[in-house]
C-alpha cells in the first residue's frame, strides 16, 4: 500500500464516496480512525467499569451497610461484570476491524471475498459479510 492510511490527514467532515475506489487509503484512513476512536472509549469506558466494580465489592466485603444495600452491590456488581464482557466482546470485533485494514482485507467479506459495499460499511464498519451472507447466517442460526 505505497499510501499509509494511518497517516492522512483527513478533512473534517470527510465522509468516504461512492465514487472514490473502493478502500482507497483515504476510506481506509476513515475506517481506522472511526474504530481507534471506539476502542480507545471502549478501553476508557472499561477501566471506570472495572473501577465501579471494585467499590461495590469492597463496600459489601467490608459489611458497609445492611442487606438490602448488600443486594443492590451484588446487582451492581453483576451489570457492571454484563456491561464489561459486553464490551470486551465488542473490543474484540473492533480488534479485528483494525487487523483487517492492516491486512487488507477490510470490507470485503470473510465468506466469499465479495467487497462488502461502502453503504453497509458507513453503517456498521464491524461488518464481516455482505447483506445477503449475513441474512442467510441469520435464518440459518
Amino acid at each position: 500500500m505505497a499510501e499509509n492510511y494511518k497517516n492522512i490527514e483527513l478533512p473534517a467532515k470527510y465522509v468516504p464516496k461512492k465514487s472514490e475506489p473502493y478502500m482507497c487509503p483515504q476510506q481506509l484512513a476513515y475506517f481506522y480512525q472511526i474504530l481507534t476512536a471506539q476502542k480507545n472509549e471502549l478501553l476508557h469506558d472499561t477501566d471506570s467499569t472495572l473501577s465501579a466494580v471494585r467499590i461495590a465489592e469492597k463496600a459489601e466485603t467490608e459489611g458497609v451497610g445492611d442487606e438490602s444495600d448488600n443486594a443492590s452491590f451484588e446487582q451492581e456488581i453483576t451489570m457492571n461484570l454484563r456491561m464489561s464482557e459486553r464490551d470486551n466482546n465488542l473490543l474484540k470485533k473492533i480488534n479485528a476491524a483494525l487487523e483487517r485494514i492492516e491486512n487488507g482485507s477490510y470490507g470485503y467479506s470473510v465468506v466469499s471475498g465479495d467487497e462488502i459495499g461502502l453503504s453497509r460499511m458507513l453503517a456498521r464498519p464491524l461488518a464481516t459479510m455482505t447483506v445477503e451472507e449475513q441474512e442467510e447466517y441469520e435464518k440459518r442460526k
